[in-house]
């Protein structure tokens, strides 16, 4: 059975056990998929990656609300209302 692998690097469970500072290392700043009997079991993500990632879906989440909300009718107010 084939699998796709979503990360240049792969390493093994036993190799992760081994160095996991070094398993991230060879991932050089982005993810690395860990593999349990040549299959993807998780993906070690860095810190900084796992960040980004997280800002992106954010936004993302944000541009929805706006986009959901741009048909609906502008009501102007004066600062002194408010």
């Amino acid at each position: 059975m084939s699998h796709q692998i979503l990360a240049e690097t792969t390493a093994s469970v036993s190799e992760l056990k081994k160095n996991p500072m070094g398993t991230v290392a060879a991932g050089e700043g982005f993810p690395v998929a860990i593999l349990n009997r040549n299959a993807p079991a998780f993906y070690c993500v860095p810190a900084k990656a796992y960040e980004a990632l997280m800002d992106k879906l954010e936004d993302m989440e944000l541009n929805a609300i706006a986009n959901a909300r741009s048909g609906q009718r502008v009501i102007k107010v004066e600062l002194d209302e408010l």
